[in-house]
């Protein structure tokens, strides 16, 4: 598994402004966020490695750190187009 520090975005096209369009928009997406504080892009591979294997000796305590259910193949389209609506 590789873990990158940084984003990769895809440009397909560019159109002509629409006047009515004031925010970014996301048209697609893969995968969930790092949960705050998993200490970055190495953090969060460790952090994924641990909770993918019960066998792993962190994987318990990562999981009751995370307190809640995980899935990091998730991508929430209506939650990213949510966030970026409040970008002006």
């Amino acid at each position: 598994m590789k873990i990158a520090g940084y984003h990769q975005i895809l440009v397909e096209k560019i159109l002509p402004p629409d006047p009515e369009l004031k925010h970014p928009v996301c048209l697609a997406g893969r995968r969930s966020s790092p949960p705050e504080d998993c200490g970055g892009a190495n953090g969060y591979y460790m952090f994924l490695c641990a909770i993918s294997d019960p066998d792993h000796p962190e994987h318990e305590s990562m999981l009751d750190w995370l307190g809640e259910d995980f899935d990091p193949e998730r991508f929430d389209l209506e939650e990213a187009k949510r966030l970026l609506s409040r970008i002006k």
